[in-house]
């Protein structure tokens, strides 16, 4: 369908939780088509669907040339010792931080024809499942950031020239 303009910190949708997806639809349908399509561009792990304005429980991923997408993610389990990772944000560009992060995760979910979709991994992945499922919940990666690592973040947004 097309790829969507991603929405940047500050906009309100970034900081609500997404409501279910109830009835599979055309218009669910079209979203998906437009989260892969948004998410297929060069440097893009994952794009979930507050990201292009829609409060939707959806988010598509792009690890290592793997692309799909997921409905309803839950993400039930985490595992191994946290520890601090460079992460970035579409929703706030040419930003990265050390964010704890768990070494291992997973999600569960449903796919466009309500089959049970299970997503695990390690690394990038697990960061992945995790930072997708946050925008979910209206948790940006700024507010897991230690208070001092937060409030350089909050000046470098602020200096930012899209801000």
């Amino acid at each position: 369908m097309a790829v969507r303009p991603i929405r940047v910190f500050g906009d309100p949708v970034l900081k609500s939780a997404s409501a279910p997806i109830g009835e599979i639809d055309d218009g669910v349908r079209a979203l998906v088509r437009d989260l892969v399509d948004t998410v297929e561009l060069p440097g893009r792990a994952g794009v979930a669907a507050p990201q292009i304005g829609v409060g939707l429980r959806a988010f598509s991923y792009n690890i290592d040339g793997d692309i799909g997408y997921v409905l309803n993610p839950v993400l039930v389990e985490v595992s191994g010792e946290p520890e601090a990772i460079g992460e970035g944000c579409l929703s706030v560009p040419g930003l990265w931080h050390d964010t704890v992060r768990y070494p291992r995760a997973k999600v569960v979910g449903i796919d466009l024809d309500g089959n049970e979709i299970v997503l695990e991994g390690e690394g990038l992945l697990a960061q992945a499942l995790q930072h997708e499922t946050d925008h979910l919940d209206g948790t940006l990666y700024l507010d897991r950031l230690t208070k001092e690592r937060r409030r350089v973040a909050m000046r470098e947004i602020r200096e930012s020239d899209w801000f």
